[in-house]
């Protein structure tokens, strides 16, 4: 990732953190919760292998056709499983995000546009991709963290309700701890897009 090297190590950990999360909400779910919780901690460990600081740690050239194929293969999934709801559809542009940011930072990627790598970290990237794909994911990002936002917001709580979540199962299944998960990475994909 391009930028500073302490925001690149946080942005790294809150992902890491993040994704290891929705592992534990995947041992604890069934069916499409579980799919969704695994497709979520794929998101977060790549962003977090994404967010490592290229001028500390270089990543070799093959890494981003790596990464490319990876998340090439997350949004054919996503594509897939789209047909039984909706937040595949959110996966899909996630994993489409993780491939077009890995094809941007690859190396020699900025060649063609005429823009040179830059300094400091051996990865030559266009400054900022393509415009408009990268104006479209961010506002993409920016209305999918105040959406998810506005949702943890609490709406006069109910007793039944507040009760039913301390009694239900750990904290694990708790659905605004899943939904605060998504606003989280949905703010890292948006500080990632600002860097390329």
């Amino acid at each position: 990732m391009h930028g500073p090297a302490m925001s690149g190590w946080l942005l790294m950990a809150l992902c890491v953190m993040t994704g290891a999360y929705c592992l534990l909400r995947a041992h604890g779910e069934t069916g499409e919760g579980r799919r969704a919780a695994r497709a979520e901690a794929v998101m977060g460990f790549g962003m977090a292998a994404m967010a490592v600081p290229a001028a500390v740690v270089a990543p070799p050239a093959w890494g981003w056709a790596v990464y490319a194929v990876l998340f090439g293969a997350a949004s054919l999934r996503a594509l897939w499983f789209s047909r039984r709801g909706g937040h595949h559809l959110h996966h899909l542009v996630g994993s489409s995000a993780m491939v077009y940011m890995a094809l941007t930072m690859a190396p020699g990627a900025g060649d063609a546009g005429g823009h040179g790598g830059h300094t400091g970290h051996g990865v030559a990237a266009t400054a900022g991709g393509v415009p408009l794909l990268t104006g479209l994911l961010l506002a993409y990002y920016a209305a999918h963290v105040l959406w998810s936002g506005a949702r943890l917001i609490p709406v006069a709580a109910s007793p039944a309700v507040a009760g039913a979540g301390a009694a239900g199962g750990g904290w694990a299944a708790r659905p605004e701890l899943a939904l605060a998960c998504r606003m989280t990475m949905g703010i890292a994909m948006f500080a990632m897009l600002l860097t390329i």
